[in-house]
């Protein structure tokens, strides 16, 4: 395990409960490094990976995060969305990740932990099992090196396939209806109606303040900063966006994104878009170490007083399309006319179309991967509950 020491006083990190790990305090002014361990897939990031490890953050001073290799994903769910290269630089562009792994078990090992120096590991409170239905922490748990942290509700990749799959809307209400919650789940990947898993197949995301304050740095430009504002949908965070938002963070100090409300979103993407609802998108972009503020519903047209509020410098914008408000107006005309406009070039043609494509694509596989992934989750969640009235019981 790691031995580095850190600045600090007499102070532990924490457990999530507000308990210190003894065994991490050092009372002359250093205490021991604690590195930890997270691992999966990775696959189609989203802000429930995030969450996930910004709780693992919490618990010490490095977050190390090994990711699965196409070939170990495939064996033992199907395949995946992404390729392991476009998951590793997702997940290096979370704000709470410190390195990252390639290649590591896809049944995490004491030797792995050892190997990268890391104390213990971190997982979300569902369960996740090899393709003969293991749970893959078992060897970390019986060393007692293994933390659970509290996993988001609402939010997980099946659920998000499953709205591209079956082009579902359930996740994008207008009028009196927005902040209606969805009691079914937007995909329906099991067996039947019931046959949902008890950790994946819903769809309850309940946006808070606390959630977003959680995710933001908080932190307000400094005197003399240069502002640099870029605004769309950012649907499917995904490796076009990142590395758009790492070339637009380049030109300043300080990179503000403007968020599109779902209906704006819709009357230019059409179909079921956007996938994930605005409160979703939110948290996604905020995750990302490039971005320092989310403008939540920004307009679409950049007006003069979002620049003069903002005190923006620059504005920029993809080499994607720009639609025409109402099929008129130039929603950049402002920035343009102030000399204040840049177009930027990714260098990168990831699209959310071209994901909605790779999922269509594979429908049949992916489909096949949901259906056993949901019956194995409600076997072992069935299982549990078991157990847990035996304990009672006896």
């Amino acid at each position: 395990m790691s031995d580095k020491l850190v600045n600090g006083t007499c102070s532990s990190n924490g457990n999530g409960n507000g308990n210190g790990d003894a065994s991490n305090k050092k009372c002359n002014g250093t205490r021991k490094e604690v590195r930890v361990w997270c691992d999966g897939c990775y696959d189609m990031v989203h802000f429930g990976h995030a969450n996930s490890l910004r709780q693992a953050k919490a618990l010490g001073d490095k977050v190390i995060v090994g990711i699965h290799t196409d070939e170990e994903i495939t064996k033992h769910k199907g395949p995946p969305v992404f390729t392991e290269e476009e998951r590793v630089k997702m997940v290096k562009g979370i704000k709470w990740v410190d390195e990252v792994v390639l290649g590591a078990p896809y049944v995490t090992t004491l030797e792995v932990l050892d190997q990268n120096d890391c104390d213990f590991c971190v997982h979300g409170d569902d369960i996740t099992m090899t393709a003969e239905g293991v749970d893959t922490y078992h060897l970390v748990k019986s060393a007692n090196r293994y933390k659970e942290v509290k996993r988001t509700a609402g939010v997980s990749t099946t659920d998000l396939v499953g709205r591209m799959l079956l082009l579902t809307r359930n996740h994008f209400r207008q009028g009196s209806a927005e902040y209606d919650i969805e009691k079914e789940g937007s995909s329906n990947m099991g067996q039947d109606s019931a046959a949902k898993s008890p950790w994946t197949g819903c769809s309850q995301f309940l946006p808070t303040t606390q959630k977003i304050i959680q995710f933001s740095d908080g932190k307000s430009p400094n005197p003399g900063d240069k502002i640099v504002y870029v605004a769309g949908a950012f649907d499917l965070f995904h490796v076009g966006h990142l590395d758009f938002l790492e070339k637009a963070r380049k030109l300043g100090d300080y990179l503000i994104v403007g968020l599109h409300t779902d209906p704006v979103v819709n009357s230019y993407k059409g179909s079921n878009y956007p996938i994930m609802n605005l409160h979703e998108r939110v948290l996604s972009v905020l995750a990302c170490k490039f971005v320092n503020e989310v403008v939540i519903g920004a307009p679409y047209c950049v007006t003069e007083e979002l620049l003069d509020h903002f005190k923006i410098d620059v504005v920029c914008h993809g080499r994607t399309p720009i639609a025409l408000e109402d099929g008129k107006v130039d929603p950049y005309a402002v920035p343009k006319t102030r000399a204040i406009f840049e177009l930027i070039d990714s260098g990168n043609d990831m699209t959310t179309e071209r994901i909605v494509e790779r999922i269509i694509l594979h429908r049949l596989e992916y489909e096949r991967r949901n259906q056993a992934k949901e019956k194995k989750e409600i076997e072992a969640f069935e299982a549990l509950q078991r157990q847990k009235q035996t304990q009672k019981a006896g």
